[in-house]
């Protein structure tokens, strides 16, 4: 599925153009090493390692000997990591020596070091053990069988808009988490799609790495760099874009105008989750803020919740038996499904619509509105037997003005009683705002 290309064929571009045949060459040098190790098929094998190519060539070299990798994001501190390896108990870990460098890198250079470990081998047949973002709560061990990553990659190739091979994708969403992994990564290696990689997060970096290469390009991001992107006032001609696409949240309706007023090209939209990977896209920006279900994938609504169609549970561990029932995955999302088209709207997580007063207050559309305000940067809205709310707003004299702003924009029953203005707002390894009340009192 994913190492067949012809040898002098482009597979990656992380700092450098790397081969079918150079990245052949790697996998098999960490196969080697991770066979030393004692690591044979039903292992288990956890990589904390930064996007690069040693991370690619040891996750490729444990599937190639049959063993179950759990990926670690690098950013985990040394205690979530330790916690970490106590549930997933894994045989071998493959981390980087020394320290990894900080700044907005997309990529490293890195030297990998493996180590055995007392360990467990796999406990289940899953070929890749996630933890999930944790954005509203506690992470959930989260597994995919080969054949379910198998059938994304399929999906992906039969979805309308998707890169084509011989043309390119300048991924800036994180290898390490499902939109990365398999919409990146793993389907470009598939479709014989070249996969670019900035050196840096930074929209000098992202712009002259589109400018690179005559290929029809492709960005894959989550709003986090779209809001980046959009920032520039006269971004340079760039031919070879054909659109960008976004997963995670819903792009805010003024940061998405501002993109497609900038460069000229769609602002594509999929929903997906760890647990099932991409659900639904609407890569053209037609149906916005609606996505059409992907090839295969089953969406249905009950009382207002989207719920996905899954042959078996993709939790692993102690979880909400309520999650995954009689075939059918609670995504926690409010939704609707169109029974004319079957277009699926996502109105935001389902926690997300509170009561106030006996009034249905939606948290997703006071957040919007405050975020939009001139002055305000970001901000996140939450419940706590009220509604408040944490903005980052880098002038203090201007709070007033956002208070006042608001008032004027939204009725007083949906107003937060109190805004925290902060000097930056918690976000997971994925880019997403953390809503966790016990993560935002802790910003400043």
């Amino acid at each position: 599925m994913l190492l067949s290309g012809s040898d002098s064929e482009i597979s990656l571009n992380v700092g450098e153009p790397i081969s079918c045949a150079l990245l052949r060459e790697e996998v098999a040098q960490r196969q080697v090493v991770l066979e030393s190790l004692g690591l044979k098929a039903g292992g288990s094998v956890a990589l904390r390692l930064p996007p690069s190519l040693a991370y690619v060539a040891n996750l490729l070299a444990a599937w190639r000997i049959g063993a179950q990798v759990s990926l670690l994001d690098h950013r985990l501190t040394a205690y979530e990591v330790d916690r970490a390896l106590e549930r997933l108990d894994p045989q071998v870990v493959v981390s980087a020596q020394g320290t990894i460098p900080g700044g907005l890198r997309a990529f490293y250079q890195v030297t990998d070091v493996a180590e055995a470990r007392e360990g467990s081998p796999a406990a289940t047949a899953h070929a890749v053990v996630q933890l999930s973002s944790g954005s509203t709560g506690p992470s959930k061990v989260i597994a995919r069988t080969a054949q379910s990553l198998i059938e994304e990659i399929e999906r992906y190739t039969k979805i309308d808009g998707v890169p084509k091979p011989g043309e390119r994708v300048v991924l800036l969403a994180s290898v390490v988490h499902v939109l990365g992994l398999v919409g990146g990564l793993l389907y470009c290696l598939h479709a014989g799609v070249e996969l670019a990689i900035p050196e840096r997060l930074t929209v000098d970096s992202i712009l002259k790495l589109i400018a690179a290469s005559d290929k029809p390009t492709s960005i894959i991001g989550v709003p986090f760099h779209i809001e980046l992107l959009a920032s520039v006032e006269n971004p340079p001609a760039l031919p070879q874009l054909k659109r960008m696409t976004t997963g995670g949240e819903l792009v805010r309706a003024e940061v998405y105008q501002r993109f497609t007023d900038r460069y000229r090209v769609p602002l594509g939209n999929m929903y997906g989750m760890t647990e099932v990977g991409v659900i639904g896209t609407d890569l053209f920006g037609e149906n916005r803020p609606s996505i059409m279900p992907a090839p295969g994938i089953t969406v249905r609504e009950d009382e207002g919740e989207l719920l996905i169609a899954m042959p078996e549970s993709p939790y692993i561990g102690l979880t909400d038996p309520t999650r995954w029932v009689d075939g059918w995955l609670r995504t926690k999302d409010a939704g609707t499904v169109s029974p004319q088209t079957g277009l699926v709207t996502v109105h935001g997580r389902l926690d997300s619509q509170v009561s106030v007063g006996g009034l249905k207050v939606d948290l997703t559309e006071v957040e919007h509105t405050l975020a939009a305000l001139p002055g305000v940067q970001a901000a996140v809205v939450v419940y706590d037997g009220g509604i408040e709310a944490y903005a980052v707003v880098p002038d203090p004299d201007q709070a007033g003005e956002v208070e006042a702003a608001l008032a004027q924009r939204l009725a007083a029953y949906k107003r937060p009683k109190v805004i925290h203005f902060v000097e930056q707002l918690p976000r997971t390894a994925t880019g997403k705002l953390v809503r966790a009340q016990s993560v935002l009192k802790t910003a400043k």
